[in-house]
C-alpha cells in the first residue's frame, strides 16, 4: 500500500510503499478516507514529542476518517505502530471507532476531532467550566483557539475574552463569539495592563493557555495582587501549548497573593470522558456550530505538504 513513510526523525515522510496492516485481537483494518496534517503529528516526526517514536520506519498520522469491512464511516484514531493515519489502509482498536453524522465531510471530520475535542475537554473536563463565569482564551487566533473561543461559549460563560497574535485572525473572532479581544503583539506593561483592564471588574475565572512564554507572564503580572484583598473568585489555568516558549518565569508572589491553580492537560482523559466529547463535537459541527478550514492534499504530495504553513487551514491528507 502506498504511505507517509517516515525513515528519519527530523525529515519529512515520504509517499512510499509499506506493508499492509494485519488486525489482531480487538482491532480491524480501516480504509482510510482522509487524515489531517497536525502540529502534533509534525513534532512525533521530528522527535520532540514527549511520546516521539522509538521505532523506524513508521507511517505518519494519529487520527482520520475511513471504512470499516463493512462499509461503515467512521472516525479513527490510535493506529497500532508502526502505522498510521496517512496511507491507504491502517490498523486501530475497534472501541476506537466512531460513527460520523452524514452530514460532516471526510474532510471535517478528520480535522474537526483533534483540535474541537482538545477545546471541549480543556474547558469542560480540565478547567470544569461552569455557566456564567468568564473565560480568556490565550491564543485565540490559531485553529484549536478559534475553536475554543465558539465551545466556550456554546458551553455557556459569560463572557468570553479572546487574546491572540495575529491581527487578521483577531478581527474574526466575535463572529465566533468573542465579546472582547486583545492583541498579543504590545509592549510587556502595555500588555499586561490591558489584562488588567479586563479583569478589574468581575475578572475571569477559566483560562485556556495555548501559548505559555511571554503573553502568559504579562497575564500572571497583571492578575498579581498589590494589597491584601479578600477572595472574589479562583482563576483555573489550563496549560495546553507553548506554541509562544516552552518556559516562564513564575515569581512566588503570583502565586501567593492571586486565587490562581495551574493544571495542563493531563494526557488522555478516561475513555468515557473522551467518547462522550467526540459525539457532542460532531453534533456541533453537523448542525454548522462548529467550522474548520481545510486544504485537501494527495498523499503522493507530503512531502511538500509537510513543509507548507496553511494560516488558519487544517491540511487534510487524502490517500
Amino acid at each position: 500500500m502506498q504511505a507517509a513513510v517516515l525513515r528519519t526523525l527530523g525529515m519529512p515522510p515520504r509517499c512510499e510503499l509499506f506493508p499492509d496492516p494485519v488486525a489482531g485481537d480487538g482491532e480491524v483494518t480501516v480504509t482510510v478516507r482522509a487524515a489531517s496534517l497536525k502540529p502534533v503529528d509534525k513534532q512525533l516526526a521530528s522527535g520532540s514529542h514527549y511520546t516521539r517514536p522509538h521505532e523506524l520506519p513508521m507511517v505518519c498520522g494519529t487520527d482520520g476518517v475511513g471504512a470499516l469491512n463493512d462499509g461503515q464511516r467512521v472516525c479513527f484514531g490510535g493506529p497500532r505502530a508502526p502505522f498510521g493515519a496517512m496511507a491507504q489502509r491502517t490498523v486501530v482498536p475497534r472501541a476506537f471507532c466512531f460513527p460520523i453524522p452524514d452530514s460532516v465531510d471526510d474532510e471535517t471530520g478528520a480535522a474537526l476531532p483533534n483540535p474541537g475535542v482538545s477545546a471541549w475537554l480543556s474547558l469542560s473536563f480540565r478547567a470544569k467550566l461552569a455557566p456564567g463565569e468568564n473565560v480568556l482564551i490565550l491564543g485565540a487566533t490559531g485553529i484549536t483557539g478559534r475553536l475554543a473561543v465558539k465551545i466556550a461559549k456554546l458551553l455557556g460563560p459569560a463572557q468570553v475574552l479572546a487574546a491572540g497574535r495575529s491581527p487578521h485572525f483577531l478581527s474574526t473572532l466575535p463572529q465566533f463569539g468573542a465579546d472582547a479581544t486583545i492583541r498579543l503583539d504590545l509592549p510587556a506593561e502595555e500588555l499586561s495592563a490591558a489584562f488588567a483592564r479586563e479583569t478589574a471588574d468581575s475578572g475571569f475565572q477559566v483560562v485556556i493557555d495555548y501559548l505559555w512564554g511571554r503573553p502568559t507572564e504579562a497575564l500572571l503580572a497583571a492578575i498579581t495582587r498589590k494589597e491584601f484583598a479578600a477572595i472574589k473568585s479562583e482563576i483555573r489555568l489550563v496549560q495546553v501549548g507553548e506554541s509562544a516558549g516552552p518556559a516562564i518565569s513564575l515569581p512566588a508572589a503570583v502565586l501567593r497573593s492571586a486565587p490562581l491553580t495551574i493544571v495542563g492537560t493531563g494526557g488522555i482523559p478516561p475513555a468515557n470522558v473522551l467518547f462522550e466529547a467526540l459525539p457532542r463535537v460532531f453534533a456541533h459541527a453537523a448542525s454548522g456550530e462548529l467550522r474548520i478550514d481545510t486544504d485537501r492534499v494527495p498523499l503522493e504530495d507530503i512531502e511538500v505538504a509537510w513543509q507548507r504553513d496553511p494560516l488558519g487551514r487544517r491540511l487534510v491528507i487524502i490517500p
